[in-house]
């Protein structure tokens, strides 16, 4: 199908919701005087909706805040469309394309997705392995929980709901969180069979005319006390790196503050971080190097952050079918932690930093955080990203979501 027909899909989908939905909700805020604190705000006023199109279904995803302090005007909504019609993807394997990582389960069971399913979590069998090393408290969870599944699905022609969800995969010594806060699947009819020049597509939204009360009225789940504390912390980071005007020294310099290395300690479940460290070279004579980050583990020894902007210039995959790899962008941005490298494997710098520092640091795994998730295309991306075995690249959003799904254990 044609890219144009599908803006005019996604524009009438939308302007509908728009109608039907969002603007009720607005306008019964206002004329009742609703607090906007007592709404969810990423439903009611969503700074980024992310659409997923299969053969069987269109999945809306809501990002954005918990809690508003203002209404934008929804001129700024940010919206993003993936097309997976021409991959026809099974039930199965349109919800992995969309968490960004496949299941692994044995027991031959698929668990279908309800119209609403609320706190559930699921792990695939490499993120339960991590979630055990890690010694997560899985009694202590108010939630449903899914272990050794195939995977999730929603039933062709039935509407799903998922809010306040998390996935957890694990990929080599990392553990990789997707949270979910709302995503809605909505059954469509789709067929490419006929020989005229466009597909046929069928959208039901009309039971959206019916929900938005219900929906104004939810109260979405959220962390208390300490925990809750911390969430407008988190804001604030969000806010710095989603300031187009603020440069890396500066989204680095924000997480060096004491009050928000817990967004340090926390992603990365280290005990200790330590920013702009100089390092000389001891049997070089090289330019000294200053990683953004050394994340110090239980054991004494560090891993190495670096930090990027959340903007990326362009695609971060390249090149024709079956000869991807990342862009120069990225490769940059690779070669420069390489270094690091290079400069750790000399056991003098070894003996120089820790005698120094008073910490250690051998083989560093070294994490690159960059862009947002949605600009790696999952399947291409965890491909040649494996071809790194010590390099981990995570998103600003992975970040994010390691720290914020702390806030419900």
């Amino acid at each position: 199908m044609q890219e144009d027909t599908y803006k005019n899909i996604i524009q009438s989908v939308l302007t509908t919701l728009s109608d039907i939905y969002w603007s009720k909700m607005i306008k019964f805020i206002q004329e009742k005087n609703i607090s906007l604190s007592e709404v969810t705000g990423f439903l009611v006023n969503p700074e980024k909706l992310i659409i997923y199109m299969s053969t069987t279904h269109l999945a809306i995803e809501y990002c954005g805040k918990e809690i508003l302090s203002e209404l934008k005007d929804k001129a700024a909504l940010e919206i993003q469309f993936h097309d997976y019609t021409l991959d026809n993807p099974s039930p199965l394997q349109f919800f992995e394309k969309i968490l960004g990582f496949q299941f692994d389960g044995t027991s031959g069971v698929s668990l279908p997705l309800l119209d609403f399913q609320e706190e559930l979590i699921h792990p695939t069998n490499r993120g339960m392995d991590k979630l055990i090393d890690l010694g997560w408290n899985f009694a202590a969870q108010n939630s449903i929980m899914g272990f050794n599944t195939n995977g999730c699905y929603v039933p062709e022609g039935k509407f799903a709901r998922l809010v306040n969800c998390s996935f957890f995969d694990g990929i080599d010594d990392s553990l990789h969180t997707r949270i979910i806060k709302w995503i809605d699947f909505i059954p469509l009819y789709y067929d490419d069979t006929s020989d005229d020049t466009y597909d046929k597509i069928s959208i039901n939204l009309s039971p959206y005319a019916d929900l938005w009360l219900s929906d104004l009225s939810y109260q979405y789940p959220m962390p208390t006390d300490f925990k809750y504390s911390k969430l407008p912390k988190i804001n604030r980071f969000i806010e710095t790196y989603g300031n187009t005007d603020n440069t890396e020294p500066q989204i680095t310099s924000f997480l060096e503050k004491p009050d928000y290395q817990f967004i340090m300690t926390m992603g990365f479940a280290c005990s200790a971080v330590h920013g702009q460290l100089i390092c000389e070279w001891q049997s070089q004579d090289k330019t000294p190097i200053k990683p953004d980050f050394f994340i110090v583990r239980s054991n004494g020894y560090a891993d190495i952050v670096e930090f990027k902007l959340p903007y990326v210039k362009g695609n971060t995959v390249v090149g024709r079918e079956n000869c991807e790899q990342f862009s120069s962008e990225i490769n940059s941005y690779i070669a420069q932690t390489r270094v690091y490298k290079q400069y750790f494997d000399d056991p003098a710098n070894r003996t120089w930093f820790e005698q120094k520092y008073g910490f250690k640091v051998y083989k560093p795994r070294r994490y690159l955080v960059v862009g947002r998730r949605w600009d790696f295309n999952s399947d291409i991306w965890m491909e040649i990203k494996s071809e790194y075995p010590d390099l981990e690249i995570l998103t600003y959003d992975d970040l994010v979501d390691n720290v914020v799904i702390q806030f419900y254990l």
